[in-house]
């Protein structure tokens, strides 16, 4: 350590003043933390001790908190450490909820695939799915238009009625019959993976997939995705030119396939001419992860064994690097992940300290958990409730904290969840301290954070953030540029509600607001990105509130700014994102197209080249 002060001491200071406001606490950090434990000073949350988390959590030794690495295990055993000095009890073992993972997918060497004596080409012809499972196959192949089989009151299709699929390969459409329509009936029925559950639910062997030129004209291969569970049947997406050989004989292209369903909105099957033989193989990564979890025991004797989860993820994405969502994919740097979250993180550690200091009138019983994985798709949260440590039917609530850091000057901050109960807004908007924030309200349960897991099974949700910036999923997401002083009255604000939940006599009804997952919005093949991060909260009734523009893109490039109000794409009404969506979906690469915007109050339009 001396050494390295000697050498920090030779550095200019004028040229250093955020690499010292970055190193120095984290050097305090190792000083009075050894290789133990750091004390606690006060229970009470204050800005150096919010401060002191964020440093070590987001400092160069943890390396993004990536899970599964040692950074991610050390940032693991420090909120534990904390959770015990704190004096509540650690659940799991000793304060651990272990899970598997998957830290990487690969393709297998023996991926192949075969008509007659014509090899295809993999990674050019063909790729397998991320759910595969690894088998072979030789049969024979029956188009199967979209690969549906609904039965509903209001929608009825059936591709396989009229085909005999058993043993053979189904060789089906991505998509849906409506590709433009954002809230199509179609959407709940349209996953790859479910698609390939019908077919084998049907009797198919094996699954091929083809994207028509309306759902992806560039036609491309997906890439593996982690965390998917596999298929009981061999699953392998091709090309278009690779499906259109396969049907060479029968006068019809996929193309012509797609165009007619689209047009008459009924199904095509039928029998293709040939065998096709194929192998579809995925080599997994697994390795152990885990959430940190604690109890703090309530005092009342009826309402003790009734919970409150406070959580927040502490993952982050590492190194970054092309298959993680950093947003400098070309970038291998440490992805810091002050804000995105041990913002989060610290603000459930300083939360656990202070209410165990009040152990005595906390009627409720509260459980704190920092969740891993979530970056990778809630993991951690959808472990702890698919396969919880305590009874999720006595769980009154959940508070979920994520970016809570960067509370910026007009101390806008983001709650949602307030649908999920009918209480959640007048319990918000009647908590001491509110009158400090201008509050953007969302009633959705469902969201981009570990809350929607809690939401999925019936309990009402609070979801804390103040809002995206620019080094969001960058290595500039870092400890130094952190509103403490926000970050601390935004958890003043959470522990004064946090308290009135716990000491309720009446537990919280639940209210369904809105789908329990995604609405199908990602999941459309869009052509074009204008390149922002909207405000989903909805509270902007004129249009859809840009948060952040982001660089090099075209709306940037554009003249759009943060804080712009988009009112109509091409002279038509965007009134909130699905509007936008809807508009967005008919546009194309290299299309010029007229946005117009509110900007303090005044109309602009701005002319944005796609």
């Amino acid at each position: 350590m001396f050494i390295l002060m000697q050498h920090l001491s030779k550095i200019n200071p004028s040229k250093t003043k955020g690499i010292f406001h970055f190193i120095v606490p984290v050097i305090l950090i190792v000083l009075f933390s050894g290789c133990n434990r750091t004390r606690i000073d006060q229970p009470e949350i204050t800005t150096e001790e919010l401060s002191q988390h964020i440093y070590f959590l987001a400092s160069d030794s943890l390396k993004g908190r990536y899970p599964g690495t040692p950074g991610c295990r050390t940032a693991a055993r420090y909120i534990r450490d904390h959770f015990k000095e704190s004096g509540i009890t650690l659940l799991g073992d000793q304060g651990f909820e272990y899970f598997k993972i998957t830290k990487d997918i690969k393709d297998g060497k023996h991926n192949f695939l075969q008509m007659g004596n014509i090899p295809f080409t993999k990674d050019s012809d063909f790729a397998p799915m991320s759910f595969t499972t690894n088998d072979s196959l030789t049969a024979g192949i029956v188009f199967a238009g979209y690969g549906f089989d609904i039965d509903e009151d209001s929608l009825k299709w059936h591709d396989y009625k009229n085909v005999d699929i058993k043993g053979k390969w189904a060789l089906v459409l991505r998509g849906d019959p409506e590709p433009d329509n954002l809230r199509s009936p179609f959407i709940p029925y349209s996953k790859d993976r479910d698609k390939a559950m019908t077919a084998m639910d049907k009797g198919a062997a094996g699954i091929l997939f083809v994207s028509g030129h309306e759902f992806d004209a560039r036609d491309q291969l997906c890439q593996l995705r982690k965390n998917i569970f596999p298929v009981s049947i061999p699953a392998i997406q091709i090309t278009r030119k690779t499906a259109n050989r396969f049907l060479s004989g029968t006068g019809k292209t996929i193309e012509g396939l797609e165009q007619e369903m689209i047009k008459s909105r009924k199904t095509e099957s039928f029998v293709l001419p040939g065998k096709v033989s194929g192998r579809a193989e995925v080599i997994k990564e697994k390795v152990s992860t885990a959430n940190v979890v604690a109890m703090l025991k309530g005092s009342d004797p009826k309402l003790k064994d009734q919970y409150l989860v406070i959580g927040a993820h502490y993952d982050h994405l590492g190194m970054g690097g092309p298959n993680t969502t950093s947003r400098r994919p070309d970038t291998v740097a440490v992805h810091y992940g002050a804000d995105d979250n041990a913002s989060g993180t610290a603000s459930v550690i300083e939360l656990a300290e202070k209410f165990a200091s009040r152990k005595d009138s906390i009627r409720r019983s509260i459980i704190f958990v920092c969740f891993s994985a979530e970056e990778m798709g809630l993991l951690g949260s959808k472990h702890f409730v698919n396969d919880s440590l305590i009874d999720l039917k006595k769980v009154d609530a959940m508070i979920n904290i994520d970016m809570v850091g960067r509370l910026k000057p007009d101390n806008r901050l983001e709650i949602g969840g307030t649908g999920t109960s009918p209480l959640n807004d007048s319990l918000i908007k009647a908590t001491p301290g509110v009158a400090q924030f201008k509050l953007a309200l969302s009633p959705e349960g469902y969201g981009p954070s570990d809350h929607a897991s809690f939401y999925g099974k019936d309990i009402p949700v609070f979801f804390f953030s103040a809002g995206a910036h620019l080094d969001y999923h960058t290595p500039f997401d870092t400890p130094d540029k952190i509103n403490y002083d926000g970050l601390k009255k935004v958890d003043d604000y959470i522990f004064t509600l946090a308290y009135d939940l716990v000491n309720m006599d009446q537990r919280l009804p639940f209210q369904l607001t809105g789908p329990k997952e995604g609405s199908g919005i990602s999941r459309r093949g869009f052509k074009v990105t204008l390149g922002f991060m909207p405000d989903y909260t909805g509270d902007e009734k004129r249009g859809l509130r840009v948060t952040m523009v982001i660089p090099g893109r075209p709306a940037i490039l554009g003249g759009m700014k943060n804080g712009d109000i988009i009112t109509a794409v091409n002279g038509r009404p965007v009134k909130n994102i699905y509007d936008y969506m809807y508009r967005l979906a008919k546009l194309h690469v290299g299309e010029t197209i007229a946005v117009e915007v509110l900007r303090n109050d005044q109309k602009k339009v701005l002319l944005i080249q796609l």
